[in-house]
């Protein structure tokens, strides 16, 4: 059967196999490109099917707020594939999907964008994790990337008054508490969503500290209790001060900026991507 130019070629930017190998392909899978790849991969021709193993562990965060708001981690063999404007695009394409559509999983569409850009880049790709947040009457969403995208952070107030969510003090302060977040990772965002099971270990530990001191156990108790106070107030979001002014809390900002506008405004959710690592915690 006749095989068009315009398949061969297609197949070859997904797979990264030779001219004459993709054609045969498709010849024998009588012009079904999805079998015709297939059927690359199993003859190991796939470009894409061989690089599949190789770590991933360089790569970039990608974030978008689109009518829902979107964040993701897209891993590389090497920073310099990280900083390749063909990788940056795949990127951007990738996070306006997940903004648009909001999948549990990777999709279809995702999937044979990476399989192109693996064949065209000739190097591994892979789609480590992402994350969409809803966007409400009254929510505003930030985002933040810092440096070359090694780290990325979203972060979602919520005005108990509508008409401010486009406030310009608002969107600043959301901005801002996404650099926050980049800067700090906080596992938690409020000392309601530490577990259990961690705060018993935290105390557990600061209970061998304190009595390692050799004190009477009321003081053992009171240096439990402020070393886990201490510590609440590092690793919850709103209880930590706030980066651009140590004088003030989170909480405290956010708190003066409902003042402010007359409005009660609360920090909902964020979400802290680091590249190679994973998120200490969304809320």
């Amino acid at each position: 059967m006749a095989i068009s130019a315009q398949d061969v070629k297609r197949l070859r930017e997904q797979t990264g196999a030779g001219m004459m190998d993709c054609k045969r392909a498709l010849v024998d899978s009588g012009g079904d490109l999805a079998a015709a790849e297939r059927r690359l991969k199993e003859m190991g021709l796939s470009a894409a099917a061989k690089r599949s193993g190789r770590a991933t562990n360089e790569g970039r965060i990608f974030a978008t707020v689109n009518g829902t708001a979107a964040i993701l981690e897209l891993s590389s063999e090497t920073d310099f594939v990280a900083r390749n404007d063909q990788f940056m695009a795949l990127g951007e394409q990738l996070v306006a999907e997940v903004a648009a559509e909001s999948p549990q999983a990777p999709t279809d569409k995702m999937q044979q964008l990476i399989t192109a850009a693996i064949g065209r880049i000739k190097e591994n790709i892979a789609l480590r994790r992402f994350h969409s947040v809803a966007i409400e009457d009254g929510d505003t969403v930030a985002h933040y990337l810092h440096g070359e995208g090694n780290i990325g952070a979203l972060v979602k107030l919520h005005a108990s008054d509508a008409s401010l969510a486009a406030h310009a003090r608002v969107t600043e302060t959301a901005f801002d508490l996404a650099l926050h977040v980049a800067a700090y990772a906080p596992p938690f965002l409020t000392q309601d969503n530490v577990t259990e099971e961690y705060l018993s270990e935290q105390e557990s530990i600061f209970r061998k500290q304190a009595e390692a001191l050799d004190k009477p156990a009321k003081v053992v108790e009171g240096i439990v209790k402020g070393k886990l106070r201490k510590h609440l107030q590092e690793i919850c979001l709103v209880e930590q001060e706030f980066v651009k002014d140590q004088k003030l809390s989170v909480k405290q900002l956010v708190a003066g900026l409902g003042k402010e506008l007359g409005a009660d405004v609360q920090i909902v959710d964020y979400v802290y991507y680091k590249v190679g690592e994973e998120a200490p915690a969304a809320s």
